[in-house]
């Protein structure tokens, strides 16, 4: 054989090299907890034989890090909170439709972009917290009411800066138009007890130590203080029952638009949404499974069933922008 003929031998090779090693590894830049996402991880590995490789930051300097990488992309999946951040990821022009029935078929449309280029893979409440030793149930029942004058003095907030309030707040809006949200966030604001909060741990404790008696939270924050202090004098209620229902939005996925590894992004993906990996998934970050025919942990299920708000969640995308003009002229911080 001619060196020409060893040449293209050799390289051939190194193609098929490169290829099957390409096959074997996704990478995911996420947003979240390390804890909370390598024992899905692993058990991928674990089950395919595919290396998962995640470097985790803050969801705004990742997506800009796709943005700059662009054609030399490192990342084939954006994995964050929050449809509002995933709308904004999407509108970067960062992702790539996802073409997959297997997830259409385990992910319900509410909880997906239109677009199909990112989908939720766990759902969070953001839900009213009460001082259970303070506060009856029966005087709690919707969002709107808490900006009523029985709570001024009594209610606690996040700060406005914080995407999952600004989400919330969108979808009040796409509910009731911009005049009517922004009279109930003023009543909010008016009720404030003290100045708002960093975290929604933060608000929790506050309503422990009888700072304010009711707060607006994500589900799996109230989860996670639970689980240190089972003795937590407070609960959640279900706001809006009689109407529209809960506020719910979602951890999520989306396939890089220069996805170096796209298909085998794809399947791990498919997987994530599957029952498998929802209920674990799901149990480990004290969530709801975004795949219907998953049930939560007996923790999360022990918080009580409710109906969920039917909005699409990609509605706090569309309004955020809207949504943080709104919430600035309330006085909101």
């Amino acid at each position: 054989m001619s060196s020409r003929k060893h040449l293209l031998a050799a390289l051939a090779l190194t193609l098929v090299g490169t290829a099957a090693q390409a096959a074997d590894e996704v990478v995911v830049y996420s947003s979240r907890i390390d804890e909370l996402i390598k024992p899905v991880f692993d058990a991928y590995t674990a089950k395919t034989g595919v290396k998962i490789k995640f470097i985790t930051d803050k969801e705004a300097p990742l997506m800009q890090r796709i943005k700059a990488e662009g054609e030399n992309a490192t990342a084939d999946l954006l994995l964050t909170v929050d449809a509002g951040n995933l709308w904004q990821a999407e509108h970067m022009g960062i992702l790539q439709p996802i073409e997959s029935a297997i997830i259409d078929q385990n992910i319900p449309p509410q909880y997906r972009s239109s677009s199909h280029e990112w989908t939720g893979l766990s759902l969070r409440a953001r839900t009213i917290a009460y001082a259970s030793d303070r506060v009856k149930p029966e005087e709690l029942s919707t969002y709107e009411a808490l900006a009523d004058e029985q709570w001024e003095g009594r209610l606690c907030l996040r700060t406005a800066k914080k995407v999952y309030n600004q989400s919330l707040t969108a979808t009040l809006i796409e509910t009731h138009g911009g005049q009517k949200t922004e009279e109930i966030i003023k009543g909010w604001v008016n009720n404030l007890s003290t100045d708002v909060f960093s975290d929604d741990i933060a608000v929790l404790q506050a309503i422990e130590a009888g700072q304010c008696d009711v707060g607006i939270v994500n589900s799996y924050y109230y989860g996670r203080l639970h689980k240190e202090q089972p003795k937590l004098p407070i609960k959640l209620f279900w706001p809006n029952q009689g109407d529209r229902g809960v506020h719910v939005n979602l951890s999520g996925i989306g396939l890089t638009r220069h996805a170096p590894h796209a298909e085998a992004a794809t399947r791990l993906v498919e997987w994530m949404t599957s029952e498998e990996a929802q209920k674990l998934f799901a149990d480990i970050n004290q969530e709801f499974p975004a795949n219907p025919k998953v049930k939560p942990s007996a923790e999360v299920a022990a918080w009580g069933e409710f109906k969920a708000d039917s909005i699409p969640v990609e509605v706090a995308g569309k309004r955020q922008a809207e949504a943080i003009r709104l919430m600035d002229r309330a006085g909101w911080n």
